[in-house]
C-alpha cells in the first residue's frame, strides 16, 4: 500500500528499512510508553521481517507502514492501523529527530482517512501512557476524543500501566472533514 499527503509518504515496509527503524526502535526515550523495545537488532530485523510477511496475507486487516519524508527520501517513523470489524485502532512511532513537526499528526490524518473512507469503519481509537504528553495531544489535534482512562489494564515491561483511551467516529470525521479539518489534498 502507497499513500501520500503533503510532506510524507507512507508505504509498506521493506526490508532494508531496518536500519532506520532501529535508530528509534533502539532508543529508550522512544520505547518508554511502548510496549516493546528498545529492540537489540534482531528484534528490528525480526518486526520488518514479520511485517512483510503481513503483506501477503489475504484480507489483511494488520498494515504497519514506513513513513518517509518527501523532500529527503528519509524513513523518520512508522504507524499502523489495525483493523477490527467495524472499528480499527491506530499507532505511531517517530524517530526523535523528527518529533516536533506535525508528522505523527499528518500521518495519523491519513490513517484516519484509510479506514473511513477504503475500509468502511465506524469508530477509530488509540491509546497512550498518561506520561506521553506529545502522543496524547497528536491524538487531540487529529479530532479524537478522550474516552476514558484505564487504569493499570497492562502488563508489560515488569508492572502494570494505564493507558489514555482516544476515539472519532465516522460522523465526527466527516464533519472534521466538511470544516477543513483535512490539510492538503492526499492520495491513497
Amino acid at each position: 500500500m502507497h499513500i501520500e499527503t503533503s510532506r510524507l509518504i507512507i508505504r509498506d515496509l521493506i526490508m532494508k528499512d531496518w536500519i532506520d527503524v532501529h535508530v528509534y526502535a533502539s532508543n529508550p526515550k522512544v520505547t518508554e510508553y511502548m510496549i516493546w523495545g528498545p529492540n537489540n537488532e534482531d528484534e528490528t530485523k525480526s518486526y520488518v521481517n514479520q511485517q512483510i510477511e503481513k503483506k501477503q496475507t489475504i484480507n489483511r486487516t494488520d498494515f504497519e507502514f514506513a513513513v518517509i519524508l518527501k523532500e529527503t527520501n528519509q524513513l523518520i517513523g512508522g504507524c499502523g492501523i489495525y483493523i477490527k470489524e467495524l472499528n480499527a485502532e491506530i499507532g505511531y512511532c517517530f524517530n526523535p529527530d523528527y518529533w516536533g513537526n506535525g508528522y505523527a499528526s499528518e500521518a495519523s490524518k491519513a490513517l484516519l482517512r484509510l479506514a473511513f473512507e477504503k475500509f468502511k469503519v465506524h469508530r477509530v481509537y488509540a491509546t497512550c501512557r498518561p506520561g506521553n504528553i506529545g502522543s496524547a495531544k497528536v491524538l487531540s489535534k487529529i479530532g479524537m476524543k478522550k474516552e476514558g482512562h484505564l487504569r493499570e489494564h497492562l502488563w508489560t515491561k515488569g508492572k502494570f500501566h494505564d493507558s489514555y483511551l482516544f476515539s472519532i467516529l465516522e460522523n465526527e470525521y466527516k464533519e472534521n472533514s466538511e470544516s477543513g479539518f483535512e490539510e492538503g489534498h492526499d492520495s491513497i
